[in-house]
């Protein structure tokens, strides 16, 4: 095995702040243990519809082997634009859509594209640790802020966190939210864009998870706010296409040129057959979510529950496939040691809270996108660990 040579000094120090993938780092070190049931990673347990994968293969077997047009191709960005002008009201032109390596690259894209080392960046939490990651890999000020219990940014809050930082120059929105599940009614997110329309803050709206809403219809800010909004999204939540790596980011085209150049210099291009299978989701799966949908909604009751029955608080979340648990009181808060004993002792695998940020600790992420019958047996170690302690 090689070593480093003692006179190289490499390294970058902004990249050596961010801690490795802390969701990873609990994922790997319970998985040793015989017997566990991971709920750990948010991947759902679905197969890919049977047409997309059929459109990878006619693809791959049409010889789409070579670069695709570096922002995507036109037909692909065009049935982007239809399938947010369709579903979410959104309009947007092709040529303000960027087909991206999955929403995480849109993300980074993103955060290099359109800001200066020093930029402050707002990010609600408990949220995905991605974006406060790669924000202060890029030297940004990331300003973290507490919306817990109620897990929304409320123009108060926002009020709030500006009064404090008034030189900020984005924030992040994901919702439905990681970890919570928990989602914007209409009249939040409708009250959200109406304090962020009287200020000059970018809005970094990650929807991922807008087909898998469980109450009122998502309200994308891509309809409500296109001016000071860069929308994110893809294909892996709503088509369970994870693998496939397949996203995009829309927004005013000064800002996609922007990220479109920083996107070139990250990845050159989507893979070409995945770019086909994606136009397929987009053009001929609308209906692909329904089923998984309705299948996670039944799961989340389940799992809500399983843990109410169990001793933990738990607010029924709106979207996603997570339920963000409150601890019961009598183990106090630390959610990394009670995590790690629900792993060797009831053989369950979650993820502790505090992994996203401030407001998580305390709380336990589980991740319902695995089969039912995982879910029950799992429901019931931990039911049986709290009884007998």
């Amino acid at each position: 095995m090689p070593e480093l040579k003692q006179g190289l000094k490499l390294g970058n120090h902004l990249l050596q702040k961010v801690a490795p993938s802390a969701i990873r780092a609990v994922d790997q070190q319970i998985s040793p243990i015989p017997g566990i049931i991971k709920l750990t990673l948010g991947e759902p347990d679905f197969a890919v519809p049977e047409h997309v994968k059929q459109a990878t293969v006619a693809a791959i077997e049409a010889d789409y082997s070579h670069y695709a047009p570096s922002m995507g191709y036109p037909e692909l960005r065009q049935a982007v634009a239809d399938y947010l002008g369709r579903r979410w009201h959104a309009d947007y032109a092709p040529e303000e859509i960027i087909v991206t390596t999955g929403a995480t690259e849109a993300i980074a894209a993103t955060l290099h594209a359109l800001f200066n080392p020093g930029d402050t960046l707002i990010v609600p939490t408990p949220t995905f640790p991605l974006y406060a990651a790669i924000g202060r890999e890029c030297g940004l000020n990331v300003v973290e802020v507490s919306t817990a219990p109620a897990f929304i940014m409320t123009p108060e809050l926002l009020a709030d966190t500006l009064a404090a930082h008034p030189d900020a120059k984005a924030m992040v929105v994901n919702y439905p939210g990681n970890p919570t599940g928990v989602t914007y009614t209409q009249a939040q997110i409708r009250a959200l864009a109406a304090a962020v329309a009287q200020t000059n803050l970018l809005l970094l709206s990650d929807e991922i998870y807008a087909e898998l809403t469980y109450n009122e219809e998502h309200l994308s800010l891509g309809q409500l706010l296109p001016a000071q909004t860069v929308l994110i999204s893809g294909l892996s939540k709503s088509h369970a296409m994870t693998g496939y790596r397949v996203g995009y980011v829309a927004g005013p085209a000064a800002l996609t040129a922007q990220i479109g150049k920083m996107h070139q210099y990250m990845v050159t291009t989507v893979a070409s057959p995945m770019q086909m299978a994606a136009l397929a989701a987009l053009r001929d799966g609308g209906a692909d979510p329904l089923p998984m949908r309705a299948t996670y909604k039944q799961r989340r009751d389940l799992v809500v529950a399983g843990l109410s029955a169990a001793g933990f608080t738990v607010a029924t979340p709106g979207g996603a496939f997570y339920v963000f648990a409150k601890m019961p009181a009598r183990f106090g808060d630390d959610d990394v040691a009670f995590n790690l004993r629900l792993a060797n002792e009831a053989k369950v695998g979650l993820v502790p809270g505090s992994v996203f940020g401030p407001g998580g600790r305390g709380y336990l992420r589980l991740s319902y996108a695995a089969a039912t019958d995982r879910l029950t047996e799992a429901l019931r170690r931990i039911q049986a660990f709290c009884q007998a302690n």
